[in-house]
């Protein structure tokens, strides 16, 4: 139950501090990448039941940041592909696991909302990726509109447009234009609506179940 807390209080600085206003300093984002890998290996670590799963499991996320590092000097087609699919895997692991906990049989607790927080965030940052993947290398996929701060970076662009469309929110800056990236959106924000929908579903289920 602590090791979800401390999972939706590094997500909120993370997401609502580091990357807007410091993602555009090289140093910051070296910290960020070692920040992630202790962050992940602990969040594994927290919801593994053994020590042995949890060094199996522990090899994706060090994966992940090792490419995430090598991306920085190489910037290859293998490199990058390595680092978005390890991304995905790294994320599916996470929200695998905290699902797996805010689902398993029990009294509806305070650490099932945390963790229901906590996947909804995860979600949002895995659509961040994956729309700054496909911007990146699909030229004029997005149309987006540039603030005019030096702290403002892709990946904070993204953040705060994956946000905004899976709580289905839409200010209108990024404009999505390639067909596959706007399936992702659309995905997104089926995502945004049906999650809290069918969460509450399952939580009020399990409370009518145990007064029965």
């Amino acid at each position: 139950e602590s090791g979800l807390s401390s999972m939706l209080v590094l997500l909120f600085i993370m997401h609502f501090i580091i990357i807007p206003i410091f993602g555009s300093y090289a140093s910051v984002v070296i910290v960020l990448n070692v920040f992630w890998m202790l962050f992940l290996i602990a969040g594994i670590i927290a919801l593994s039941k053994s020590f042995r799963k949890s060094a199996l499991l522990s090899i994706i996320p060090f994966l992940f940041v090792l490419f995430n590092w090598i991306t920085v000097f190489e910037k290859t087609r293998f490199v990058l592909l390595a680092d978005v699919i390890l991304t995905i895997a790294t994320f599916g692991l996470l929200i695998g696991l905290v699902l797996f906990k805010v689902f398993e049989p029990g009294p509806v607790t305070q650490y099932r909302v945390v963790g229901s927080v906590v996947v909804y965030m995860l979600l949002a940052h895995l659509w961040s990726v994956l729309y700054m993947f496909i911007y990146q290398h699909s030229p004029g996929a997005f149309q987006i509109t540039l603030p005019a701060f030096e702290s403002n970076t892709l990946e904070a662009n993204f953040m705060y447009f994956s946000y905004i469309t899976i709580t289905t929110t839409g200010f209108g800056e990024i404009v999505p234009l390639h067909p596959f990236a706007r399936s992702l959106v659309q995905i997104e924000a089926i995502v945004g609506v049906l999650y809290p929908v069918i969460l509450i579903g399952r939580l009020v289920s399990d409370v009518t179940a145990k007064e029965k």
